[in-house]
């Protein structure tokens, strides 16, 4: 399950974990114009864990979760972005 909200300056998106057990705790999405967050709570730690990333490695990822394993940089062709395989024996 996961919720949306459009706050003034970010749209958070909350992951909640519905599998079997165990179950993780909540991930919170953030997109900033600048950057997205990504936030977990750590029960080990009881503190929450934040990761920042950049509009482009935004992208990145998003292209990589659909790739095979290899090394790769994302071109810009016209108006899109695609994806450009690194040299050939890195992937």
């Amino acid at each position: 399950m996961f919720t949306i909200e459009h706050e003034f300056d970010a749209t958070v998106v909350t992951l909640v974990d519905e599998g079997t057990v165990p179950l993780q705790e909540d991930i919170i999405v953030t997109a900033f114009a600048e950057c997205v967050t990504v936030e977990q709570y750590d029960a080990q730690s009881d503190s929450v864990m934040k990761i920042t990333l950049s509009p482009r490695q935004v992208q990145e990822l998003r292209a990589a979760l659909n790739l095979p394993e290899g090394m790769y940089r994302l071109r810009k062709t016209g108006n899109e972005e695609t994806e450009d395989p690194g040299e050939p024996g890195n992937r």
